[in-house]
Formats: structure tokens, sequence, C-alpha cells
């Protein structure tokens, strides 16, 4: 494996690669979801590029820019044990300039954590449009627990007729259920025995459509009840474009639950 730190470097390297890329953008903290997205990169092309900056356009004011989980020295080997081709690690300074051309997020990217965060998506689409300016991979593979921000990288890439197929990944968890997240470390014992009510709500809302209920206000009902005594930032019940709807649409719908511990946001979905 060969750790890339400039732009150059890259540029260089990728002039030299025939054969399909795989490209797996990170923020590093590596984990089991991680893993996941990475092997399915190796499995299906020629050459696999891992990418590890914490991009600070798409974090907000009093965000966890400062403390967001840093592991580098892991990161590496777990990179390595993957058969990682190139790792590339730039710095701030390498991926940003003072005077910057912005991407805009679109309009449907204030909805959601749009709407909680606004700007944010301005940032990712913003790191990753760099990210694949460079890197130029066959395909991009991302995780569904951040299912807006994979629909709006979806919607970039057509609306920018950029030649980059996204590869959407299944959420990974825990034996106990909880997806993983690098923000899972912030969580105390007790919190993350709290977390679990999470998943189990999502799994509930999955049963009782399996069963043939329809009515999205009675599923939202059902999962405040098992989320009771948590911070709960939101339940939505959308279709994949994000509009909330009144009726279960078998195949075009997702249930979306947010919920804070303390400073810590955990998100999860079920696609139905």
């Amino acid at each position: 494996m060969q750790v890339i730190k400039t732009v150059e470097e890259l540029k260089t390297i990728r002039k030299e690669l025939n054969g399909t890329i795989g490209f797996v953008p990170t923020m590093g903290a590596l984990h089991d979801g991680h893993i996941s997205l990475i092997k399915e990169a190796r499995a299906n092309n020629d050459f696999v590029i891992v990418s590890i900056f914490v991009n600070p356009t798409q974090f907000l004011k009093g965000e966890d820019l400062s403390t967001y989980p840093r592991k580098e020295e892991a990161d590496m080997k777990i990179c390595q044990m993957c058969k990682v081709d190139f790792l590339f690690m730039p710095d701030i300074n390498t991926m940003y300039e003072e005077d910057e051309v912005l991407i805009k997020a679109p309009q449907n990217s204030y909805v959601l954590e749009g709407l909680t965060r606004p700007g944010h998506f301005d940032g990712v689409l913003q790191v990753v449009l760099k990210l694949f300016n460079l890197t130029r991979p066959t395909n991009a593979y991302f995780g569904k627990k951040d299912v807006q921000q994979l629909a709006l990288i979806q919607q970039m890439v057509k609306n920018l007729f950029i030649d980059i197929n996204i590869v959407p990944c299944d959420i990974v968890r825990e034996i106990s259920g909880l997806a993983l997240s690098s923000r899972n470390v912030y969580l105390s014992a007790e919190q993350k025995q709290e977390a679990l009510k999470i998943s189990k709500s999502i799994y509930m809302a999955g049963n009782l459509i399996a069963k043939g209920e329809r009515n999205s206000k009675v599923v939202k009902e059902k999962i405040y009840e098992v989320l009771e005594n948590l911070d709960v930032e939101y339940v939505k019940i959308v279709n994949k474009k994000f509009d909330e709807i009144n009726t279960i649409e078998p195949s075009n719908t997702i249930i979306l639950v947010v919920v804070r511990f303390g400073k810590v946001r955990l998100l999860d979905n079920i696609w139905m």
C-alpha cells in the first residue's frame, strides 16, 4: 500500500493506472462499516483508493471538528489489511485554498439533515467533487446510513455529467443492532445501551409495514413509543425524493430516525 500526501503525487500515480478504480472517501476512525465499503471496492475493481480527510467545510460552528476521532496509525493498518492500493491522506492546505469556488447543494438539501445543519451538504459536495476530480474512479462507494448524503452525491454526479458509478452499500451494524458510526466512541456504556432503542424502533416499523400497515402516522407513533425518554430530533417517513408521505409506498419509502445523546447525533434508517 502506498500512502499519498500531495495532490501532485496522486495525479502522477493516477495517470499511470490502467483498469477499474474503486474509491472509498472517508474521514478516518475506520470501523467495520468502512471496511465493508473497502472490501466491496476490492472485490470489484483492479485498484482501490481510500481517502482519509476530516473535511472542515461540512462542520458547522459548534460541531465536533476539533474533537472528531482521529486514528491515523490504526486506519493505515486497517487499509493495509484490506489490501488498499493507495491511501490518500491530505491536510487542509492541500485540499483548500483561501479563495475557493464554492459548490452549492440543491434545494432538497435543506430538509432533514440540511434543515438541522444548514450548509453541511455544501461542504460535503465540495470535498467529494474535489476527491472525484483527483481520483477519477470507475466506482465510488457510500453507505446507506447517510442516505441524504448518498442521494445528493448521486444527484451531483448526474447533474454535472460526472462519469462515475455511485455504489450504495448496506448499513453495517454491531451485533446489538446499533448502526456503526465513528461517533459511537463518544457514547458512555449507559448511552450505548439506550441507543439500541433506535434500531429496535426501525425494525419494529419494518415489521409493522411487512404485516400490512400503510399509515405513516401510525408507524411514527409506534416508533416514538419505542424511543420514549430519548432526545429524539426527528422521525420522518419519506419517499426517495425525501418528500414526507402519509401513506407507505412499497419500494419507495425510507424511515429516518435521529436521536441526540448530549452533543452526539445518531442517525439510522430503513428502506422499505
